[in-house]
């Protein structure tokens, strides 16, 4: 697909809300709110101002396991949704410790309460929460695979268990609710029996976009066969386009064209108006950041404990555990992280400062220009449709991207001037999906 082929010549831009920002040490910077983690009001200021740089969407991750200070997703994001006009809202919620039911009634109640704005991130989940939900040990990959997909298809059948003109609020013939509109779903697989309908009428998107991250050969096939937005982890330009042709290239044996797939790799973006403001907000974290806890968190990736190597001395890649052997966290993420320190040939220093900076992303740090140099070089190279930004730190790393990133992006014709749309599906350039068990017949 060339670029003068893309259906939207637009970038897309989602950004990944962390109250302090997604650098390790951001916490302790001056600037930052680590106090206001369950603020609303500063979330919503957040929201507002990515809604004010036009960006298509926020973007809360979420788990069901480990300390976590902060707020359940779907009611974060419906206060959030009160307080915005356009910007998407997607929240992860994983298969593997839920039930098709609940998820398809939140996101529907979600997808009506923001008038269309609801995105699904969805996962099986990348960590174990086996000993909250009454189970002995977290499934395998490939039985959270499976049974993920099915998860997936019963929601969808719930959606669709609500004609779209199933609600007619009849007064004269006293009837809310059309004859013969909404149906019993009478699933039966391998996991899961539900016989429906859900107790929501469709949400107003058909259904809200359905988001999945990870880059493991099944997360691939399953993208390519469900997802309608690819969060992913790419580390250079050519692993960006090497991922880019192979999912989209898998596209067409599901009957899909590649404009249904809206690929958005990370990018953990350092952004000043000249690159040595930059480069000083940087050297800025990297001295706020706990070295040991680093260390003990990227030791899970090898066999040995990194903290017994010198800093300044090679990582030692030999020592790496084999890829895929990580069964409880992103299996794609351990080769990302590991095979860039092989590739820059990365001190335990370097590898350390890298690591906290983006979550195994690209990180960048640079002037506005050179910023949206990256993103424009990506862009047109086919290596992204747009990025999952994750700003180092909060709010002034975002309040950055919405006045200065977003403006010089529109100069360049690469960003939208207005949103498109009332709905996410709208501003994200794909289509309202239609009803799949209950198509309309005739007109």
């Amino acid at each position: 697909m060339s670029e003068q082929g893309r259906k939207d010549p637009h970038v897309h831009l989602n950004v990944f809300l962390r109250v302090t920002g997604h650098h390790a040490g951001s916490w302790r910077h001056p600037d930052a709110h680590p106090e206001l983690e369950l603020d609303i009001d500063y979330l919503i200021e957040l929201t507002r101002i990515a809604e004010r740089g036009l960006l298509d969407s926020v973007f809360l991750a979420d788990g069901y396991s480990g300390r976590m200070s902060k707020l359940e997703p779907f009611t974060q994001l419906a206060a959030l949704a009160a307080a915005t006009e356009h910007i998407g809202l997607i929240a992860t919620v994983g298969t593997t410790y839920n039930e098709p039911f609940h998820v398809a009634r939140q996101f529907a109640s979600l997808d009506h309460i923001s008038g269309g704005r609801a995105g699904w991130n969805i996962v099986t989940g990348a960590g174990s929460a086996a000993h909250n939900f009454s189970m002995e040990e977290h499934p395998v990959l490939a039985e959270r695979y499976e049974y993920g997909e099915e998860f997936v298809e019963v929601v969808k059948q719930l959606w669709d268990s609500w004609e779209d003109d199933a609600l007619i609020y009849d007064k004269k013939a006293g009837r809310l609710v059309a004859p013969g509109k909404v149906h019993e779903i009478n699933f039966k697989g391998g996991k899961y029996s539900v016989k429906g309908p859900l107790n929501i009428p469709r949400p107003p998107q058909g259904y809200p976009v359905l988001v999945q991250a990870g880059s493991s050969e099944a997360g691939k096939e399953l993208a390519a066969k469900t997802a309608e937005v690819v969060f992913t982890a790419q580390q250079t330009l050519a692993a960006g386009r090497e991922f880019y042709a192979d999912v989209k290239g898998r596209l067409a044996k599901y009957g899909r064209t590649r404009d249904e797939l809206v690929i958005l790799p990370g990018l953990a973006p350092i952004v000043a108006e000249t690159e040595a403001e930059a480069k000083d907000l940087e050297e800025e974290l990297f001295g706020l950041l706990n070295k040991e806890a680093a260390l003990k968190h990227l030791s899970h990736y090898f066999t040995v404990d990194l903290s017994e190597y010198p800093l300044d001395g090679p990582v030692p890649v030999d020592k790496a555990k084999p890829y895929g052997s990580i069964s409880t966290g992103i299996s794609s993420r351990h080769e990302v992280v590991v095979d860039a320190a092989v590739r820059d040939r990365m001190t335990i220093r370097q590898f350390v400062n890298r690591s906290a900076g983006g979550h195994g992303h690209v990180t960048f740090t640079g002037s506005v220009i050179q910023t949206a140099d990256f993103i424009e070089n990506w862009f047109r190279s086919e290596a992204a449709d747009g990025f999952n930004l994750l700003p180092q730190l909060f709010p002034g790393g975002l309040g950055i991207i919405a006045d200065k990133l977003i403006p010089e992006l529109q100069n360049r014709g690469l960003f939208r001037t207005e949103y498109e749309g009332k709905t996410l599906r709208e501003n994200l350039g794909l289509v309202r999906p239609a009803n799949t068990r209950h198509a309309v017949v005739g007109g």
